[in-house]
């Protein structure tokens, strides 16, 4: 319906997503066939082919993923997610070779947090969040639940974490807040019977669990950074390591393996091997960002490692050295810019950074750091030698895009946040807005800067700024419901555009006798810049603000994007939508088409950055 309403005429792929969500505990899988990389993003799980690097989406969740496994044979991949207090949390059992939903199960609610198959994928077996409590116990083939029973005893805290036995499908561990449970299915009672693991006197948060193939013990590793060995039969705690020097920040991940090694990944990112009968350390790598994930590849020649940054390192066993083959934004990205004329690059910006993409390959190229700060626009200069930046600590910063060296800074730019940017064509120039509402105009010369002129109308953040080809003229959106074009000779206002709504986003005709707007009351809007005079409106969207826009160069079509997270591509003249594009999990933040027009970037709220092929001829 969603699509109908406006005016849906066909839906256009994207190519290619640069993103991974690190803080999804375990979310990183690989595959049993050895060719896949599974992992969440937003509402979507991604399949990525480690041969070719080409990416399949399975959409179904409704709301972020919060965990995801694979069953032994790699016949299913489940994912869980979570919603709102008071509504159900799907699972999905998703049917890997046919990349269809084969059940869809709602019973937790507000979270599912955590999934495990059993060894011959008969039962799937769930853990509800810290609002809802419950084991839950699934049959695969008839999409049922069996039994369910609440996972921790009165006593404890909540439980985390959910790990099947390897042979027997009747027994599984769980493990949380003060608990560690054995649970045995009673298939004819319809029942699930737990044991509680004798731990003495010790106190843990379990983070996660780890059977190894011969079901004898099993591991756990807590937030206190040791790593408990229990006796699966006997339930009774074996060993505890190491005693002394603990892994900092809790072991969030573990994996045996067949040579009894044991491979752990702390909350500081450091990557460890331990072997021996005493566990000593033989190997360790320092990672970006702590580690969430470790997914071995067949017998564990090859694994990956993922981060609660949003990294993916590929390991060899032998050398133990890391690769770094994904690396994406965090958190939300807020802006995005293509150099002039070239469509080879493009830059990002988010919490913490600004990133230089490479187009085609997606390959990260530049990553320009400055901690706790958010970035709130970036623009390429006109003759590529400088990248003009918006941060929140009312500075703008200017980076070299070789390098990324800072080469100035204006402070105090603004007296709030600086939110908006735009540089003139002479590359001496550039137009700031600020989250108090005003707009000045500065001149950058090396070395040194200059404020000409301040321009104060808006009475609130100013959202948006584009400069007209001439310089002597520039248009802002702002939050206080006005679209001012101002005189960049005079630094007077020419013309004022007022809607009940919060703009977000304008755009100027390649033509430049006409602007178009939008913002949270889901209109398009075409204004005159002689006088200011609406044209016409357009229904943008039926749920949502939209918060990105661009206008292609032959001024034939225009793409928007925002809180409904749909990519739609319109004819300019018809007002009409020609294609829309689903894949978003997120907010769409902004959206550009790229100088040759053969792709469209788009980036969103949860750190995805997206490109899509250009659904028109160029």
């Amino acid at each position: 319906s969603q699509l109908l309403g406006c005016g849906f005429k066909s839906r256009f792929e994207y190519q290619h997503l640069h993103c991974f969500a690190g803080y999804v505990s375990s979310g990183l899988r690989v595959h049993p066939d050895r060719e896949h990389l599974i992992y969440p993003l937003g509402s979507t799980v991604i399949l990525k082919s480690l041969s070719n690097g080409k990416q399949e989406f399975l959409h179904g969740h409704t709301n972020y993923v919060s965990c995801v496994t694979v069953s032994k044979s790699g016949r299913y991949v489940a994912s869980g997610q979570v919603t709102y207090m008071g509504f159900k949390a799907d699972v999905i059992i998703w049917d890997f070779a046919a990349r269809k939903i084969h059940a869809r199960l709602q019973i937790h609610k507000a979270k599912v947090e955590s999934l495990a198959f059993s060894p011959n994928d008969i039962y799937l077996v769930s853990l509800g969040g810290q609002d809802d409590g419950s084991i839950v116990v699934w049959n695969v083939e008839s999409k049922e639940a069996i039994c369910g029973s609440p996972a921790s005893p009165h006593i404890a805290g909540h439980s985390l974490t959910i790990q099947y036995s390897n042979a027997n499908d009747n027994i599984f561990v769980s493990a949380g807040n003060g608990t560690i449970r054995v649970w045995e299915l009673d298939l004819p009672n319809r029942k699930i019977r737990p044991t509680e693991c004798q731990m003495g006197q010790l106190k843990r948060i379990v983070r996660c669990i780890e059977v190894p193939e011969d079901d004898d013990f099993f591991y756990c590793g807590t937030s206190s950074g040791d790593i408990l060995k229990v006796n699966l039969k006997t339930r009774l705690l074996n060993s505890c390591w190491p005693v002394k020097q603990k892994f900092s920040k809790g072991v969030n991940v573990l994996k045996v393996l067949k040579t009894g090694d044991v491979l752990v990944g702390s909350g500081d990112g450091m990557c460890t091997l331990c072997s021996g009968s005493n566990y000593t350390t033989i190997k360790k790598v320092q990672l970006e960002g702590g580690v969430t994930s470790i997914a071995l590849r067949g017998e564990g020649h090859q694994f990956f490692v993922g981060t609660e940054v949003a990294q993916i390192y590929r390991f060899s066993y032998t050398d133990f050295k890391e690769e770094l083959i994904t690396t994406s934004h965090n958190s939300a990205v807020t802006g995005m810019s293509f150099p002039f004329g070239s469509s080879e690059l493009f830059a990002t910006c988010s919490k913490d950074d600004i990133r230089v993409w490479h187009t085609v390959t997606s390959k990260e190229l530049l990553r320009i750091r400055v901690p706790n700060m958010t970035c709130n626009a970036v623009e390429i200069m006109m003759d590529g030698r400088s990248i003009i930046s918006a941060w929140n600590d009312g500075k703008i910063r200017v980076f070299s895009p070789e390098s990324g060296q800072l080469s100035s800074v204006i402070h105090n730019a603004h007296s709030m946040s600086v939110t908006a940017i735009a540089c003139a064509r002479d590359c001496q120039r550039v137009v700031s807005g600020g989250g108090e509402g005003q707009v000045r105009l500065w001149e950058l010369q090396p070395g040194l800067h200059k404020l000409i002129a301040t321009m104060k109308e808006h009475k609130a953040t100013v959202t948006c700024i584009k400069i007209k080809s001439n310089d002597k003229e520039c248009v802002t959106t702002s939050s206080d419901g006005a679209c001012i074009i101002w005189d960049l000779v005079r630094f007077v206002r020419n013309q004022m555009v007022l809607a009940n709504t919060l703009f977000r986003t304008v755009c100027y005709h390649p033509e430049e006798y006409q602007i178009i707007t939008s913002g949270t009351d889901r209109k398009i809007g075409y204004w005159e810049v002689y006088d200011g005079s609406a044209i016409r409106e357009l229904e943008g969207s039926l749920s949502g603000a939209i918060n990105g826009m661009d206008i292609s160069h032959d001024g034939n079509y225009f793409v928007t994007g925002g809180d409904d997270k749909l990519m739609k591509v319109w004819g300019y003249t018809e007002g009409e939508v020609t294609h829309v594009g689903i894949g978003h999990s997120g907010s769409i933040t902004s959206v550009r088409i790229c100088p040759s027009r053969k792709y469209i970037v788009s980036t969103s709220a949860d750190g995805a950055v997206l490109r899509w092929k250009y659904p028109h001829p160029s």
